[in-house]
């Protein structure tokens, strides 16, 4: 059993980008300049000198904030083939999808009622 050919294209495809970001990188790391310098080898820090300790705790609400995103926005990904095939799906996949939304908002609801996204 080998490789079916319907993913030949799909391994190609890998093989052409793996391929291309091993060439730049190598091509960037052989060909690009090699000079380093007291003031390049410095910490920088968008502009700022450094000081103190890098190692600070700093408020949750950023982690917090960052994952409610990424889970809201990851949801969005699952309505695009609902969108693509909304004609084929018809009233029985409308209906499955405004009880998906529905699910979304509830969750979305109780994240503001719990207030994970006040900031204080």
């Amino acid at each position: 059993m080998g490789i079916s050919i319907d993913y030949i294209a799909i391994f190609i495809q890998f093989l052409v980008g793996f391929g291309f970001v091993a060439l730049v990188m190598a091509v960037t790391h052989y060909v690009g300049p090699k000079r380093k310098t007291a003031d390049k080898l410095e910490i920088f820090e968008c502009g700022i000198d450094s000081q103190g300790n890098a190692r600070l705790p700093f408020s949750i609400k950023y982690f917090l904030t960052a994952i409610l995103f990424v889970m809201f926005d990851v949801e969005v990904i699952f309505m695009y083939p609902w969108a693509v095939n909304f004609k084929e799906l018809g009233s029985t996949g409308f209906i499955e999808m405004l009880i998906f939304i529905g699910t979304l908002l509830i969750g979305f609801a109780y994240i503001i009622k719990r207030g994970a996204l006040k900031w204080e």
